[in-house]
């Protein structure tokens, strides 16, 4: 909150105890005009939680669709995007928290392509919501007392959240939002790429488990790096044409060199590091 010349200059003028309570009551609505907007958008509420992190352009563009799933504008999304540029921290740690902060009755189902990976998003989760800094951001959210193991917690509002690494069950469990985050690993990769059935398991997993989930109006995000046209995400469009587009998935790429030749996130990743990197790594580690 910017407060211009004038009025800093009759707040000097003040007597020293109407400045005083004057600064206090302008402190206190401050804050409350942040928290007001950190419950609203999300990249106020990513700034506000992490005061450190550096944004980048496909940042802004996630928050955008982020904040469309919350306002129930779109209901599947893909991002493609390459490691290290920050995917995670967004879909599967900051999300999740602002999503039941906004909605504290929902229902979140998180999976990863393995269930430590998938509990550890959850863990960091959990901390967040019982941190006295979101507190302060979602004054009437908390912890369910009798709910808190680190894959598997319930806020006072009734609402859940469940982890899950590939391959696992969720019978009994619903989701209003199902983020799928890296269901595919790099090891896996390799393996497919002399047994693709290894591609085909998880899609034959996606839709015979989390998918059959959802919710009435629940919204999936799926963000991973890609590996072949017949990971997730190809398996996914590819039924989505043979049914004549229906889900209707909105699809975003970010390579980490964009077509310009510049960086996707110079703020970070310069593009002098990002070249000796593709000069080091094969073809189609790269190209992934």
């Amino acid at each position: 909150m910017q407060i211009s010349d004038d009025i800093l200059q009759k707040i000097d003028e003040m007597p020293e105890d109407e400045r005083v309570i004057f600064l206090s009551e302008l402190e206190e609505y401050g804050k409350s005009l942040q928290r007001e907007q950190s419950q609203t958008d999300f990249m106020k509420f990513v700034h506000t939680m992490w005061p450190g992190f550096v944004d980048g352009r496909h940042h802004k563009v996630m928050a955008k669709k982020f904040q469309e799933i919350a306002e129930g504008k779109c209901k599947r999304l893909i991002i493609n995007m390459p490691p290290r540029h920050t995917k995670s921290e967004f879909a599967s740690y900051m999300l999740p928290a602002w999503f039941l902060g906004r909605f504290p009755g929902k229902k979140i189902i998180q999976c990863s392509n393995t269930a430590e990976l998938a509990v550890g998003f959850g863990r960091k989760v959990r901390n967040l919501v019982d941190s006295e800094q979101y507190a302060g951001m979602f004054p009437n959210v908390n912890l369910r007392q009798d709910s808190k193991a680190a894959g598997r917690w319930a806020t006072s509002g009734n609402g859940e959240y469940f982890a899950i690494g590939v391959g696992g069950t969720v019978t009994g469990k619903g989701a209003d939002l199902l983020i799928i985050d890296d269901p595919h690993s790099e090891q896996e990769a390799k393996l497919a790429s002399t047994n693709p059935e290894v591609f085909d398991n998880v899609y034959e997993w996606y839709t015979s488990g989390p998918r059959q989930r959802l919710q009435p109006g629940g919204a999936i995000i799926l963000v991973m790096t890609r590996w072949s046209k017949r990971d997730l995400t190809g398996r996914i469009l590819q039924s989505a044409i043979e049914k004549d587009g229906n889900d209707d998935w909105e699809v975003i790429d970010f390579p980490a060199i964009l077509p310009s030749g510049n960086a996707l996130w110079p703020q970070f990743w310069s593009i002098q590091e990002l070249e000796a990197l593709r000069s080091e790594l094969p073809i189609s580690k790269w190209n992934a």
